[in-house]
């Protein structure tokens, strides 16, 4: 199975990661596709660097649990270049986390997660944050 797990700054994206790698991939050789997305273009060296961070965090993560991962950096509306690299990735799983927001802000702000349920080319998987994160907000 070959599965992508987005991933930006958030600790949400990170524990969404862990919750694959946990539940998902135990006792078989596996390949998770990292992938770190981006808006915009403007502070382009900034977002470089920032994405070369959370990639090398995430293969971390991947390295420490024994899963074989490849990273792929994405510029753009993250809910559109998700869901397109799901689909030119040929990718079977797609996991993102969720931000627990409540049902208004999620209508004002929209959801990635939410988005990517209805559009992606795969099954989604939507990991929510742990039960004591979501009281706190």
């Amino acid at each position: 199975m070959k599965a992508m797990v987005a991933v930006d700054e958030s600790d949400w994206s990170f524990y969404a990661l862990s919750w694959a790698l946990d539940h998902l991939f135990i006792n078989s050789p596996s390949t998770v596709e990292a992938s770190e997305r981006q808006e915009g273009d403007f502070w382009k060296k900034a977002q470089e660097e920032t994405a070369a961070v959370i990639l090398s965090r995430a293969l971390q993560i991947c390295k420490d649990k024994m899963v074989h991962a490849e990273t792929l950096t994405m510029t753009g509306d993250p809910k559109d270049v998700i869901c397109q690299a799901t689909e030119q990735m040929h990718v079977d799983l797609l996991v993102v986390g969720s931000r627990g927001l409540g049902m208004v802000k999620r209508a004002f702000l929209g959801s990635v997660s939410d988005y990517c349920a209805h559009h992606a080319a795969c099954p989604v998987v939507i990991v929510k944050p742990p039960r004591e994160s979501a009281a706190t907000k």
